[in-house]
């Protein structure tokens, strides 16, 4: 997958305005932020709100007037009586944000350099080579692109475009349902663990095609086309790197503990975990467990050692154990980072502002008007 790694760091440049953090940013210490970020924000009012995705580091979620999922927090940015939205994220969830917030609202990422590996693996030049090939190889079918929440404003505009939708991992199988009441098949990008799940949760397994954009000598279009959903070959790397064994070797070794696992895990972890959810399914299991309960938990690393802290009458277990991975693209937003575009704010000025282009804008708000018909 090299060449994954290559788009994925060209998806770093959507935005020209990167900015380098000063130098005298860098240095600081966590008592210096701490102090310096509270400063800022007392300063700033009710003209900001700092938001904190569930896989972010302490560092950040305890600054966040609101933590939770990407959808959850753009929607809370759009309620939020604010100028300033504060997003700490990655790429793709700033510019949810910017979709669905006021337009004279800004939404401000700390770190440019947060770029989803996961949404840079369907970028849109692929995306429309790909819809070109297998649309021409079944004319006579209706295809229904859906995209998941994880990705650029542009996919989420071409499926909006193609007469598809957005959806979350919470409501991925009702975007199947709607899908399919208005077509043939189903393109489903990029994650294609989650494509998989919901067409399995649907009963589908039997007619699934997967497309790989970085394998000229994969599968025809042609064959791609005779399936119902065909999945694009992308893939979160976190949640990927879950597999059976550390399911079945926890359970050797703590045959007291339950498991609950995200839907981007690959099929057979699915199929082993007790539970299946979004970070917010994976929140409430934990939060509704009986005290001295043990929960393993197959997510990003961050996640489990929040609820960790915030539920200390039960046992939380990060599933892989020491080999749990936490997100390259989230670890680039350092409370540094923080520190420096609050006091920006302050100063008058705003830094790595995220702004979505009108046309792609309202393409990308309809995609997300068609989930929320669902």
């Amino acid at each position: 997958m090299e060449s994954a790694t290559f788009e994925t760091e060209l998806s770093l440049f959507k935005y020209d305005n990167l900015e380098q953090l000063p130098e005298s940013y860098r240095d600081l210490t966590e008592d210096e932020r701490r102090e310096r970020i509270e400063a800022a924000k007392a300063e700033l009012g009710d003209d900001v709100v700092v938001l904190g995705h569930n896989y972010q580091r302490r560092e950040i979620v305890e600054h966040a007037d609101f933590v939770g999922d990407s959808y959850q927090l753009s929607k809370e940015a759009a309620n939020a009586d604010a100028d300033y939205v504060v997003f700490g994220g990655v790429t793709f969830m700033a510019e949810s944000a910017d979709i669905i917030t006021d337009d004279d609202q800004s939404v401000i990422l700390p770190s440019m350099e947060a770029s989803c590996p996961m949404a840079g693996m369907a970028e849109a030049l692929q995306v429309d080579a790909a819809w070109e090939e297998i649309t021409a190889a079944a004319p006579d079918s209706e295809i229904i692109p859906i995209t998941y929440m994880n990705s650029y404003a542009d996919l989420k505009a071409f499926c909006a475009e193609q007469g598809g939708l957005v959806c979350t991992s919470s409501n991925a199988a009702d975007a199947f349902e709607w899908a399919f009441e208005r077509g043939d098949k189903v393109l489903f990008l990029p994650d294609k663990h989650l494509g998989e799940n919901t067409a399995y949760e649907l009963g589908m397994e039997d007619s699934i095609a997967e497309w790989d954009p970085w394998d000229p000598e994969g599968i025809e279009a042609e064959a791609a086309a005779e399936a119902d959903v065909v999945l694009w070959d992308g893939y979160c790397q976190v949640h990927e790197r879950f597999s059976a064994e550390h399911i079945a070797d926890l359970r050797a070794d703590r045959p007291d503990a339950n498991v609950v696992v995200h839907p981007e895990c690959r099929r057979e972890v699915v199929e082993a975990a007790d539970v299946v959810g979004s970070t917010a399914t994976i929140c409430e299991t934990v939060a509704n467990a009986d005290p001295g309960d043990a929960w393993a938990i197959g997510t990003e690393i961050h996640l489990a050692k929040h609820l960790d802290r915030w539920h200390p009458d039960v046992e939380v277990l990060p599933l892989c154990g020491d080999a749990c991975m936490d997100c390259n693209a989230m670890r680039q937003i350092d409370p540094n980072y923080l520190t420096w575009v609050l006091e920006e704010l302050v100063a008058g000025r705003e830094r790595n502002v995220v702004a979505v282009a009108p046309e792609e804008k309202e393409l990308a708000q309809v995609a997300l008007d068609r989930m929320l018909e669902v």
